[in-house]
């Protein structure tokens, strides 16, 4: 029986790890029709609206439609799993928040393999994180939430989008780094959650920063205590990051990018990504984004698929340590 070298042993191992997209040719012609953007949210929403935006600025680059077809629920996975699905022609992209990537995976509830079925195009921005106080709160800040937390251990609750939601991660995250026990209410939608919230139904609420949301909090109704994100935010300049309070381990924030599914041609990629970071390198998009208080990323696909992996690898330590389980 022949040797084999470790090194060619090796490489062989790693050879399925590649992005898939390096070995498919593109068509010289693309793009020849109209560009379909899968968006994993309901339409109306900030993640919709910079869908759209983005959209626009490719259709122009690019001299052909780009169109967006919304297609919600299952925290993003459906809209995911469409991509997933669909002709690795560059003809259909996905907008999501990478979490369908890197939390249901798992929990076994994943219907694709994300390093098998889906390739990363660019990052277009992070959604930070908010914790809110609602009126059933009394605590004024958020060193004043965990002194109650350990005084009334599961007395304080906590809501998020559901069970092994990326509040849900949060969550675990400061139970583990304060030493506290805080009770998780886990909800299906976001509306219902914030007529509850405004209801003082529950003590505490985690969720992605929106213009919706900031008005409640300047109208007073809702109490900022802290932020998930790499600083703090304009609009609340007097709110302190999570990484700050001393849980640089919790300081979470919503990844969003565009996807493809693989194999898509390496060059089809790359154009894609030059006219994504041109179009968030305009100030128009730009003045949008910061508006939400979201936060314009961009960079390479090799990056973005990067911190995709780093995030998951995160995810799977987190879930496992905190004994996390899906519905």
């Amino acid at each position: 029986m022949p040797r084999i070298s470790r090194r060619r042993l090796l490489g062989a191992t790693l050879l399925p790890l590649l992005p898939l997209a390096a070995f498919a040719q593109p068509g010289a012609d693309w793009p020849a029709k109209p560009i379909r953007i899968v968006v994993a949210y309901p339409a109306g929403g900030v993640s919709d609206a910079v869908a759209r935006a983005l959209a626009d600025k490719l259709s122009l680059r690019l001299g052909v439609p780009v169109v967006i077809d919304n297609k919600a629920g299952a925290s993003g996975t459906i809209g995911v799993d469409a991509v997933a699905k669909a002709a690795p022609d560059g003809y259909t992209l996905g907008f999501s928040a990478i979490s369908p990537l890197t939390l249901n995976p798992h929990l076994g509830k994943s219907p694709f393999d994300p390093a098998r079925d889906i390739a990363s195009v660019a990052s277009v921005m992070y959604s930070p994180v908010l914790l809110v106080a609602t009126p059933s709160s009394t605590s004024r800040d958020f060193r004043a939430l965990l002194a109650e937390a350990r005084a009334r251990p599961g007395g304080i609750r906590w809501a998020t989008s559901g069970l092994a939601s990326l509040g849900h991660i949060m969550l675990a995250q400061i139970e583990s780094g304060a030493g506290v026990q805080i009770t998780h209410v886990p909800y299906k939608g976001g509306g219902q959650q914030m007529n509850d919230a405004l209801g003082g139904q529950f003590e505490v609420l985690s969720t992605n920063a929106s213009p919706a949301l900031l008005q409640h909090v300047q109208a007073g109704r809702l109490r900022p205590l802290a932020v998930g994100a790499a600083a703090r935010l304009e609009s609340l300049p007097g709110v302190p990051t999570l990484a700050e309070l001393g849980l640089p381990a919790a300081n979470l924030s919503s990844l969003f990018g565009v996807l493809a599914p693989a194999q898509t041609p390496a060059a089809v990629i790359e154009r894609l990504n030059a006219g994504i970071n041109q179009a968030l390198a305009q100030p128009d998009l730009r003045a949008r984004l910061v508006a939400s208080d979201n936060v314009p990323t961009g960079g390479t696909a090799a990056a973005f698929g990067r911190q995709i992996a780093a995030e998951s690898q995160a995810n799977a330590r987190i879930i496992r340590a905190a004994g996390i389980r899906a519905e």
